[in-house]
């Protein structure tokens, strides 16, 4: 018994340690249970109370209310024992009070008498408690304020105003987010983000603010025209709130503004990610009728933006069939225009019950206007997120184009797809046509690795051949199989080579017709290609001679493409792309072998350093797959363009080709994680940083969720650290840097583990936090110093480390950047070199050396002027300039002076401060005509 006593102890610590989340809850869950197995009650609501504020924050309803009432009646039959403030820094049992009368507010399932006599009970065990009327008042208004009842949420609101704040009024965040929602239902927009406003000014938080005030403010920003505000309140709005179901509201307003502000595609995109949480909480009824009003207003605008008929993932869940019902169609699959009708019919029934219970038209009112307003539009771009639906030609309407579709997009190797055109008409061509079909269905389910169906098929296309007249390629395959599709063996290879060799005679026994022994040469080629490229190559070219000779331009060009391969293998790269311009240029080839050359050509090209003519190779190999509906090589392709595009340093061209294809990886299938990393990195490159930002979270997620390796993590998060630091969000992205740095040594990565922590002082020291900050750098230059082969970290913290001591006058900074300098000089870092002598020369003169000071600075402005880097040079110059001046020494100070102008010449800002100080210091000597004539350099 003891040792479970102190078992749960241990317990109850952990948890207050523990955020909230599904750890902290498991956690929760456990201690309740061992405390119920004690058999000790005092213990159970030391859980119990716990488990309260878990399930509110969770949005556990229905366990909340249910701890919540057992630990109030025990409370009241014993305050002793069962103490309303269990004093773990958490919300007593007053404060969860205040959560119950919200819980049943947002169920129709509990009366208005229920939720009345919450509240009034809550009220009397204020009294009770001497504690005061403001947090009673504040739960009075929101009731009121969800009821509808609008003139009572008034009359409460303005004397909740002038009632005194005590220790259980709503925090500054809570009150003011309450208050903010009421202006915002009430037109009174300029007051509402007043309050939001107010609350980010002053920093103000808790566990669900700001997140769920900055939702508050997104109409209110729009309506008054602030879209840039609107962006950046939801931007940062929904990356607090993503991850927290208990947040359902602030995600359906999130998807609302993106709904109104031109932004659909996020908005689908957002209704697919958090469709789930409708079936998190059975109780939060308001919330789903919050969300089901979103949804229905945002796939209304995916409908009206022309992609109504996009399947919207995840939406055909059975559990979700009691708010949509059973879906008709096939797998399911619920279109957008759909799914809108369904969500405007649940959101309607929802409100009608709450209205029946309370006796309004509050949630009657409330659908009304979104459905009048689901039209408005405020042109607010978020960059995130694209339909990936191009247009595409007609489906074909007859069996000649069916057949040519098969022939495209076997051309290609688009493999699934051309299975999917087979069905439609392998069975209603002539046998001519038929034989080349069954070839290509075996093709692809060799492909896609289905050999035991393709197997099953080969008797059918052996019949097919012989009723086509091909008898001779019929016993081929019959001794062959599937050797001659992409399975052939050691023992295959040997023994079509020696056929391929015997049948060359036309007279001798073993002769073939010339399609025959071109399809040998072809399968040879193929299967030699990695290990021998010359043979392929020689194979290659035989078997294009042969389909010639026979008459078979599709065969042929398979040959040239196996040509084209075998030259690349070889590194004769100029002789390859020879080849596939002459196969471009044929104007015989299908689409699909036009689109499997131009992704050929484009990575060449990409290899050559040639990226613009690479991409646009790309661009339009992706067009041509578009046309013929294959959208998975389509994202294969947008995802090579977007990468070609980067490397030609065009990151908006890469941006809008990389979410293309990450919107199509989602839906068919493939690397979203690393397309959409490709995705964040180029929006950080643009400047995107916010939208950066929630994609590197949502990446890292992903993989966490997959258990990539911790190397890899550590690159996301790292990434992530950025977005959130050029973001503004100091604080996210010191934590993101910590866990970039845990993972880094996981992964025995310790030059990056040493560069993560280094951010994170930077960030310590930004805050004013400098003992930290230096303990921090004292860690990461321990663990780079233990990294091999790489100098460049080890010079950037080291550097840094120096920098901190030298602000601070200690003198071990000195012996930094001795050692720096010897990394430096021993990897002809020039550059570098200048830069640690700068540093020096500020730490000499932070410490009074001012000779040494000023002399290592003009060192380093030499240095720097050497390296190229006329604006640093003139910076250390000017430093070396203003420490004479300061140090009472004009005169020698203008020599330095003039040093700083002659970099500047090329960099006015520069030129322009170093003249007028200098023109002061000349005046100060009494040189005023020199005076006069430096500031004049100043204003030219």
């Amino acid at each position: 018994m003891a040792g479970q006593k102190t078992q749960l102890d241990r317990l109850l610590e952990e948890i207050d340690r523990t955020p909230w989340g599904p750890q902290e809850q498991a956690l929760v869950a456990e201690a309740v249970a061992l405390a119920q197995e004690i058999g000790d009650e005092q213990l159970e609501y030391q859980a119990r109370m716990r488990q309260t504020a878990s399930a509110n924050m969770g949005g556990l309803t229905d366990l909340m209310l249910s701890s919540f009432a057992w630990c109030l009646a025990h409370h009241d039959a014993d305050p002793a024992r069962f103490p309303a403030d269990i004093d773990n820094g958490a919300a007593d049992l007053m404060w969860q009070f205040k959560w119950m009368a919200s819980s049943l507010r947002s169920s129709p399932a509990f009366s208005p008498e229920q939720i009345t006599a919450v509240l009034d009970d809550m009220e009397a065990h204020y009294r009770t408690a001497g504690l005061g009327m403001s947090g009673v008042l504040m739960a009075r208004f929101e009731d009121a304020h969800a009821a509808g009842r609008m003139e009572d949420a008034e009359r409460l609101r303005v004397q909740l105003e002038a009632t005194p704040r005590d220790s259980h009024s709503h925090c500054d965040a809570c009150g003011r987010s309450q208050v903010a929602g009421f202006f915002a239902d009430t037109d009174r927009d300029e007051d509402a983000i007043r309050l939001v406003e107010e609350m980010l000014e002053g920093g103000f938080s808790c566990g669900e603010e700001p997140e769920h005030a900055l939702s508050v403010s997104l109409l209110p920003y729009l309506r008054l025209g602030r879209g840039e505000q609107a962006r950046a309140a939801h931007l940062r709005s929904y990356r607090l709130a993503k991850d927290n179901p208990d947040l359902l509201t602030a995600i359906a307003n999130s998807i609302r503004f993106c709904a109104l502000s031109g932004n659909e595609a996020r908005a689908l995109t957002l209704i697919e990610r958090h469709l789930p949480w409708l079936a998190h909480d059975a109780l939060n009824a308001q919330g789903h009728f919050r969300m089901l009003t979103a949804i229905g207003t945002a796939l209304d605008a995916v409908t009206a933006a022309g992609h109504g008929d996009t399947p919207v993932r995840g939406a055909g869940s059975p559990d979700l069939e009691r708010f949509f019902g059973a879906h008709d169609g096939a797998e399911g699959a619920w279109s957008a225009v759909e799914l809108a009708a369904a969500a405007w019919a649940a959101a309607e029934r929802i409100g009608v019950r709450f209205d029946e219970r309370d006796g309004t038209d509050n949630h009657a009112r409330r659908l009304q206007f979104a459905r009048r307003t689901a039209g408005d539009r405020y042109d607010v771009p978020i960059r995130s997120d694209v339909f990936a639906a191009p247009a595409v030609d007609a489906t074909p309407t007859d069996d000649e184009g069916w057949y040519r579709r098969g022939l495209d997009l076997a051309g290609y190797g688009a493999a699934a797809d051309t299975l999917g055109a087979l069905a439609h008409v392998i069975d209603r061509v002539d046998p001519e046509r038929r034989a080349v079909l069954t070839g290509q269905r075996l093709a692809a389910l060799v492909n896609l690795e289905r050999v035991d169906e393709a197997t099953a098929l080969l008797p059918d296309r052996i019949r097919s051949l012989r009723t086509a007249g091909l008898d001779a390629q019929a016993g081929l395959e019959e001794r062959f199989g599937l050797a001659l599709f992409g399975t052939a063996t050691e023992a295959d290879t040997a023994a079509l080579a020696e056929l391929f060799a015997a049948s060359a005679d036309p007279s001798g026994p073993a002769a073939l017709p010339p399609a025959a022994r071109g399809d040998i040469a072809l399968t040879l080629a193929f299967e030699l290609g990695d290990g021998d490229p010359a043979t392929a190559l020689e194979l290659s070219e035989q078997a294009a001679a042969l389909f010639a000779e026979a008459g078979d331009a599709r065969l042929g060009h398979g040959a040239e493409i196996a040509a084209a391969m075998a030259l690349l293998r070889a590194e004769r790269v100029d002789e390859a792309l020879a080849r596939i311009d002459a196969l471009l240029a044929d104007t015989a080839i299908t689409r699909g072998v036009r689109a499997r050359m131009l992704e050929m050509r484009a990575r060449v090209h990409g290899g050559r350093g040639a990226f613009a003519m690479g991409a646009a190779d790309a661009d339009e190999a992706g067009r041509i797959l578009a046309e013929l509906g294959s959208m998975s090589p389509l994202a294969g392709a947008q995802m090579l363009a977007g990468a070609l595009w980067e490397d030609a340093e065009e990151p908006e061209q890469a941006l809008a080709r990389y979410r293309v294809g990450a919107r199509l990886l989602e839906q068919h299938g493939g690397d979203v994680a690393g397309a959409k990393y490709r995705v964040a990195r180029s929006m950080l490159n643009s400047g995107a940083v916010e939208e950066a930002a929630e994609l590197f979270g949502e990446v890292l997620q992903r993989e966490e969720a997959d258990e990539v390796p911790a190397g890899s993590r550590a690159m996301t998060a790292i990434m992530l650290a950025r977005a959130l630091r050029a973001a503004g969000e100091g604080g996210q992205a010191y934590g993101a840097f910590g866990y970039a740095a845990e993972l880094f040594g996981e992964a025995e990565n310790p030059a990056d583990q040493a560069l993560a922590l280094m951010n994170r002082a930077q960030i310590l020291a930004q805050y004013d936090e400098r003992e930290q900050a230096v303990e921090t750098l004292e860690e990461a230059a321990a663990i780079v110093r233990t990294a091999e082969d790489a100098p460049a970290a080890v010079v950037e913290v080291l550097h840094n480390l120096g920098q901190s001591y030298g602000a601070q006058q200690d003198p071990r900074a000195f012996a930094l950047f001795d050692e720096v300098e010897a990394v430096a000089r021993a990897n002809d870092a020039d550059w570098v070199v200048a830069d640690v002598t700068d540093s020096r020369a500020r730490a000499l003169l932070s410490a009074e050396r001012v000779d040494e000071g000023v002399a290592a600075a003009l060192t380093a402005s030499d240095a720097f002027a050497a390296a190229g880097d006329a604006q640093s040079a003139g910076g250390s110059a000017l430093l070396a300039a203003r420490a004479l001046t300061g140090g009472g020494r004009s005169a020698d100070a203008v020599a330095a002076y003039r040093a700083v102008l002659d970099q500047a010449s090329d960099i006015p800002p520069l030129l322009q401060i170093a003249a007028l100080e200098l023109g002061d210091v000349l005046q100060g000597l009494g040189r005023d005509a020199e005076a006069a004539e430096v500031r004049r350099l100043a204003e030219d």
